[in-house]
């Protein structure tokens, strides 16, 4: 006879797991840091009886070691501990007490935390222990930083593109005037060479208002594609002649094309600022190595806005082993006018201006230094995969005298500075040139407009109300423009032909001025 079959028991439930054994299990898989801690206080602050695994990550100390000692270990600032042991006394210690501070690690390195202390009751409702939560602030510490950092340059660059802007008037002005007075002075040699001094003087200042425009990033940027490689090569006779005797140089470049967008002629200036910078750090037996590498940021890897977006980058390295910097100096490198060399052996705007040019290129540029060890200055550069044109560097040309044009058109010139304004009519009357002069473009339509005859040159710093007056001398046909721009990027026009127009910016000699006016005029 078969047998019945049984009916299948199920399995009884899993006792509960006990309490205190669970909260202990939650308190340690957080990604927070917890700290338990008793009462009452002592001299050194509360006892620890319990750390969680990320603390323990977090300070670098073992569970063991933290439960052997009181929270005055890691919170080690005075006003921190001082404000928590008022906080246990007051009335309202019901509440939570929140605080942000930098707590020492065992290695002795601070770390910053967002920390909040909670009092937890007993049984029978009076202050027991103490419960504390931490978040590592630490990078966040660090973006903000940076970003203050990098705010700061941004305000001083625009200051001082506002300042370069003013001067470069007032140094037109100067330079334009030795060149109208050198060709009245040759019979006099000592007042020629006086008045040669004060356009050398001029010169140099021209150059440093192009610096702070560069730093500023509102210096015109001749983009090209160039081989940053190739780039290096040509120019490494002139860096190590600018080495001289304090040390030698060393290339380490990469056998892979590395194709960057750039302007060439400021790119050089890179190249020679931060050689000559690492050649006034050298020691004996000083070396400066010049490094070229790519790099590929993959999406992910660019969690902090400070970071490069995915792509494919083009790092170039410049290294010394000279005498490095302090940190305090890192972090005031590139602003203006900060230097470290004795007075009168550096102007400030070298590192300036290579941060401003970077800028412009889209690029990075970070600084590694360590006292008697050496200094690096990584430049990371957005690679392009158009291929490199070859980019003559062309030296400046001299400033010679005004060269007469002997021109006969009219001339309408719009300046607001009336200095500047008075000398470039007056170079340009003296050529030949009927001339027209205004302080704004308004005047100009009504002096314009009373002559009866067209203008053939218009010579402006062209903005909005500038183009409108340009659009009305257009009407009559013919008209040139002349841009005395002092923008990051020319505009044109794009309802003139573009032979009709071009950019001249500041500040230029009056040689310049009188060529390009003739150019243009002569233009089909």
């Amino acid at each position: 006879m078969k047998k019945k079959s049984q009916p299948r028991r199920r399995a009884a439930p899993a006792a509960p797991r006990p309490l205190a054994g669970l909260l202990a299990a939650a308190l340690g898989s957080l990604g927070e840091g917890v700290l338990v801690l008793a009462r009452p206080l002592r001299k050194n602050g509360f006892p620890i009886v319990y750390a969680n695994a990320a603390f323990c990550r977090m300070s670098g100390y073992e569970a063991g070691e933290l439960t052997a000692a009181t929270h005055g270990l890691v919170h080690v600032e005075p006003a921190d501990r001082e404000r928590i042991s008022l906080w246990t006394k007051a009335d309202g210690a019901e509440h939570p007490l929140s605080g942000e501070s930098y707590l020492r690690r065992k290695d002795g390195h601070m770390f910053s935390a967002a920390w909040t202390f909670s009092r937890v009751q007993n049984t029978k409702g009076k202050p027991g222990h103490i419960v504390v939560i931490y978040r590592d602030t630490t990078e966040r510490r660090g973006l903000q930083k940076v970003q203050g950092h990098t705010q700061r340059l941004e305000a001083v660059g625009r200051l001082a593109a506002g300042v370069a802007h003013d001067f470069n008037n007032l140094i037109s002005v100067i330079n334009g005037y030795c060149q109208i007075l050198s060709p009245m002075l040759e019979d006099n040699p000592k007042a020629l060479h006086e008045v040669s001094q004060i356009h050398n003087a001029g010169r140099k200042a021209a150059e440093l208002t192009r610096q702070l425009l560069a730093f500023g990033r509102r210096q015109p940027f001749a983009a090209r594609v160039i081989e940053l490689n190739q780039f290096v090569r040509e120019n490494e006779p002139a860096l190590s002649r600018l080495l001289g005797p304090a040390g030698t140089l060393e290339l380490e470049l990469d056998e892979a094309p590395a194709c960057i967008q750039t302007d060439p002629e400021q790119f050089q200036q890179v190249l020679f600022n931060l050689v000559l910078n690492a050649r006034d750090a050298l020691r004996d037996r000083g070396v400066v190595t010049l490094r070229t590498a790519r790099r590929t940021v993959s999406a992910g890897l660019n969690r902090r806005a400070t970071d490069p977006a995915p792509g494919t980058y083009v790092v170039f390295t410049v290294t010394d082993n000279g005498t490095g910097m302090d940190k305090e100096t890192q972090e005031r490198l590139f602003e203006p006018f900060f230097t470290t060399k004795p007075k009168g052996k550096g102007s400030g705007l070298g590192l300036a201006t290579v941060y401003g040019v970077i800028q412009q290129s889209n690029g990075f540029i970070n600084v590694r230094s360590e006292l008697l060890v050496g200094s690096t200055f990584e430049i990371v550069l957005p690679a392009v995969t158009e291929s490199a044109d070859p980019v003559p560097l062309v030296p400046a040309e001299p400033t010679h005298p005004a060269a007469t044009t002997r021109g006969h058109e009219t001339v309408c010139v719009v300046e607001a500075d009336p200095v500047l304004c008075k000398m470039v009519a007056g170079i340009l009357t003296s050529d030949g040139y009927r001339v027209i002069d205004a302080a704004n473009p308004a005047e100009a339509a009504r002096r314009t407009a009373s002559i009866g005859k067209a203008v053939q040159l218009l010579v402006i710093n062209l903005d909005r109300e500038g183009e409108k007056l340009a659009k009305s001398l257009q009407k009559n046909g013919g008209l040139r423009v002349l841009d005395t721009c002092d923008r990051n990027a020319w505009q044109t026009l794009t309802w003139l032909p573009s032979g009709h127009q071009a950019a001249l910016p500041r500040p230029f000699a009056l040689s310049e001025l009188l060529k390009a006016a003739r150019r243009l005029l002569d233009a089909r």
